[in-house]
């Protein structure tokens, strides 16, 4: 759920071809103005392509999922604190995370760290079926109270050990993981679909990369993406995994 920095990839098209894909706002919903900024400076620009990504980064309205106090500043280039020590994502890791798993909408998708709800959310504008994981009960609930009021029936909440999985909806065609253990998991290698694709950051604070992992035949092919620093993913005592 954290990101402090993290890298860029080129983008597959120029950027104004790119912004020809979003469509004009009819809406008069709060930050609009801010989201679409977002979308097309952080997003496009850094090679976020996809238009049902593109629509969903403008459809979630991220300013929800941040203390009222720190809305002004929910569309910035920033990760921003939502209590309990941790953050929000920065927006742009947010869409790169999303983006490389390739979703459809009939995947089944596990993320690992609810934190705020916002990737979740995300996620659920892309994917019927959304299940997540959050260790800290207080923002568990959180985000589980905000996503059921604006209206995300696809999303189930679990609080419990992101470590672990979620076992009895296994296996799961992507999973995104937004805390970093030290090794990829292994039940999580358990739980991912033949086939399917795998987001995560890995290593020890400070020197972690965000690796993509698909498995194939049984195997995980993998390759690293670039550096990341995320919070340690933690076992329910608060050791790092």
């Amino acid at each position: 759920m954290i990101l402090i920095s993290a890298g860029c990839v080129e983008p597959e098209l120029n950027n104004n071809e790119q912004k020809k894909q979003i469509s004009p706002d009819t809406a008069t919903s709060p930050y609009y103005a801010e989201r679409k900024q977002m979308v097309e400076d952080q997003m496009i620009a850094r090679g976020i392509h996809e238009k049902n990504i593109i629509n969903a980064l403008l459809k979630v309205e991220r300013h929800l999922f941040v203390p009222e106090k720190l809305r002004s500043r929910a569309y910035g280039d920033h990760p921003l604190p939502i209590g309990e020590g941790q953050t929000i994502s920065q927006p742009y890791i947010v869409a790169f995370m999303t983006q490389v798993l390739n979703l459809k909408r009939t995947d089944k998708v596990l993320e690992i760290g609810t934190g705020s709800g916002y990737q979740a959310a995300v996620l659920g504008e892309l994917s019927d079926n959304v299940y997540t994981i959050e260790i800290n009960e207080p923002l568990g609930n959180r985000a589980k109270t905000l996503l059921k009021t604006i209206g995300y029936d696809n999303i189930k909440v679990k609080i419990g050990d992101g470590y672990k999985g979620w076992k009895e909806y296994a296996p799961f065609d992507a999973i995104i993981v937004t805390a970093a253990p030290t090794h990829i998991p292994g039940p999580l290698k358990e739980q991912l679909k033949e086939g399917g694709r795998m987001i995560i950051p890995v290593g020890v604070t400070y020197a972690q990369e965000l690796v993509y992992i698909k498995k194939v035949n049984g195997e995980l092919k993998q390759h690293n993406v670039f550096p990341v620093r995320f919070v340690p993913l933690v076992d329910p005592e608060g050791k790092t995994y």
